[in-house]
This record gives C-alpha cells, sequence and structure tokens, in this order.
C-alpha cells in the first residue's frame, strides 16, 4: 500500500465466486446440463485447465481474505468493489438462481462486515424473477450494505429492454443505487461466427454482446421511464463511446422514416443516455489512450478506475494508470471520488 498517495485507488469490477456456485458449475459442466456454447467455452476452459495462471484465477476468485488482500496490498488497491463473476446465477433456473444470488450476497456482506475498510460491494440479482430480484436487490442495500446490482449480461438469450425485467431497474432507481452491467459470453442465437475463430470472449466477443445489450436499453425507451437509473459498463463502455456520432445519426433517420416498429422516437439523443445514465471503468483496458478519450467524450466524472480482479490481474497496469497525463484532482477523480459519488462509498 503507499499511504502517502492523494487519492486512495478504488478498484470497481473486482470478481469474486462461491466455492458452492463453482461446485454446481462443475456439475453442469460434468454431467453437459447446461449445453450453452458460451459457458463450455468460458468455463470449460478455466475449470479444467491444469495451466497455473489459469488455476490461480479460480484460487483468487473464491478468496475473500487473505490471498485477495496481500493482491490489493502488492498493488496498491485499497478498496475493492467486489461482484459476482460471469455467468453469475444467470445460467440457472429461476428458485435456484434466486436462492443462490441471496447465499452470495450473504456471503459477499460477511465479508465486507469482516473487511470494512477494504471491500464493498454489489448484490447478484437472479432477472429469470424479476419481482424476486428487485426485492432482494432492495434486501440487499437496505439490510446488507451492498451498493448496487451486478447483472452478468444476458439471462439464457434474453436481455433487459424487455419490460418484464423493469421491475429490476425500478428498484435500482427508487434505492438511488447503480446497476453494473458486466459482460457474459454471448449468447447461442450469435455466438457462432465469434467463436469459429475465438473470439467469443474478452477478446471482442464479450465486448460486442454487452455493447448490444446496453444499445437495446436505450433504444427500447429505459431511460426515459427511469429518468435517474444509473448504468456502470466496464472495459470502457464496452466501445459504445466510439459510436456516439453514428449511432444518434442512425437512431434519428431510422425514426423518422418509421423503419422498425420497435424503434420508437426518444425524448434525447442517445448519446445523452450514454454521457447522463451511464459510467464506464477501465477494467480490462489499462491504456491511456481510450481512457483519455473516454473522459473527453463523457466527462472525467463519469470514468472509474477497475482492474479486472482476478480475470486480469497485472501489477504493471497500475503503474500504467498512475502515469495518466492528467492533473491530480483528475487522476482523484479516476480512482476515487467518482466511485464513491456513484457507488455511495
Amino acid at each position: 500500500m503507499t499511504p502517502s498517495l492523494p487519492y486512495q485507488r478504488i478498484a470497481t469490477e473486482e470478481a469474486f465466486s462461491t466455492p458452492e456456485i463453482l461446485d454446481r458449475y462443475r456439475a453442469m459442466l460434468r454431467d453437459g446440463a447446461y449445453p450453452d456454447r458460451a459457458f463450455q467455452s468460458l468455463l470449460g476452459f478455466y475449470l479444467t485447465s491444469q495451466e497455473p495462471r489459469v488455476k490461480a484465477v479460480f484460487e483468487k476468485m473464491a478468496d475473500l481474505g487473505e490471498m485477495r488482500l496481500a493482491d490489493m496490498d502488492a498493488t496498491g488497491i485499497h478498496r475493492q468493489l467486489l461482484s459476482l463473476a460471469a455467468p453469475g446465477i444467470q445460467v440457472f433456473d429461476g428458485d435456484t438462481a434466486a436462492s443462490l444470488a441471496a447465499l452470495s450476497n450473504d456471503v459477499l456482506a460477511d465479508a465486507v462486515r469482516r473487511h470494512p475498510n477494504r471491500f464493498s460491494g454489489l448484490a447478484a440479482v437472479a432477472p429469470q424473477k424479476p419481482a424476486e430480484a428487485a426485492r432482494e436487490l432492495e434486501r440487499s442495500v437496505r439490510t446488507l450494505g451492498l451498493k448496487g446490482a451486478i447483472i452478468n449480461s444476458h439471462t439464457q438469450g434474453e436481455f433487459l429492454d424487455d419490460s418484464k425485467f423493469w421491475s429490476i431497474f425500478e428498484a435500482a432507481e427508487a434505492l438511488d443505487v447503480p446497476i453494473y452491467l458486466h459482460p457474459t459470453g454471448p449468447p447461442d442465437s450469435m455466438i457462432g461466427p465469434f467463436l469459429e475463430r475465438g473470439l467469443d470472449g474478452a477478446i471482442y466477443g464479450f465486448a460486442a454482446e454487452t455493447a448490444l445489450h446496453l444499445l437495446r436499453i436505450i433504444v427500447a425507451g429505459v431511460f426515459d421511464r427511469f429518468p435517474k437509473l444509473q448504468i456502470v459498463s466496464g472495459h470502457l463502455g464496452e466501445g459504445l463511446p466510439y459510436w456516439l456520432f453514428r449511432v444518434d445519426f442512425m437512431h434519428a433517420r431510422m425514426v423518422s422514416g418509421n423503419r422498425y416498429e420497435s424503434v420508437k422516437k426518444l425524448q434525447r439523443k442517445p448519446s445523452d443516455y450514454i454521457k447522463e445514465n451511464m459510467y464506464v471503468t477501465s477494467s480490462g483496458m489499462a491504456w491511456e489512450p481510450p481512457i483519455r478519450y473516454a473522459q473527453s467524450v463523457l466527462g472525467m466524472d463519469r470514468v472509474l478506475y477497475a482492474m479486472d480482479y482476478p480475470w486480469q490481474f497485472v501489477a504493471s497496469e497500475v503503474v500504467a494508470m498512475d502515469a495518466l497525463a492528467i492533473g491530480a484532482e483528475e487522476k482523484k477523480m479516476f480512482y476515487q471520488t467518482n466511485a464513491e459519488k456513484v457507488f455511495r462509498l
């Protein structure tokens, strides 16, 4: 740790899982109980590989104590905002998912109680049962002290722009907490071309799927219905900051031409929602040019630091972030105060 720094490094997309959930994944792989190709590609590799680097990921994933704290100390991370690792509980049936969400939230809250100066957390919820998900979010925030929700993108091919899920958005807005929309593998309906060239995971498929999900939420009018709702996206917004002009231009044309029955006029431009209802984190993108670009188009107050631990645990990336060519106050916003604001830390 480096206590003399004028800021604290708060990492905001840091994954954990529970032994019970990991064991259930292993059983699903063994029994062929969930033949989703993204699930097979990601966890079929990470949970069976004998490569030391890969094995270490899930050893660290299940640790909410000394191993994790030692890694934080070694890299100067003062606090982790913990959330259930993809694919979370969204691969299970509704009843199982809701039960495991509550269990993982209790485990997370206990870790936060044991290490209140080092950990904060986001609640897992089960979109398979939207009303129950909303209640679990309220319990997690009001009773457990968690700081929002984590949703690992699509749920068995279904996206949150479907109004049947909007009770989750309603609860988040009422509680004044954000939803972190984290990637998962593309659904079977789109994964084929990605999988053929090994592009289904973090190299590109995660970003393509989650950017699609975010745009679906925007053009469905979610933020018109819930104007105070805030959604956080990792990996610098999954590429969307680069598309602001084109999305606005083409959306306006589609609406004026009545090209799609499902695309209606919004109260604002799509880019306005990205700038005013979304935050982005630097998880997995420890590279100055896109960070500075995101800050320039979204605002200094909309870009937060994240490491993406333990998936991407590279100590030199913290050094690179410390060297960002921004002022001292802006660096404090990036590392600390933006996170404190959106997650109410």
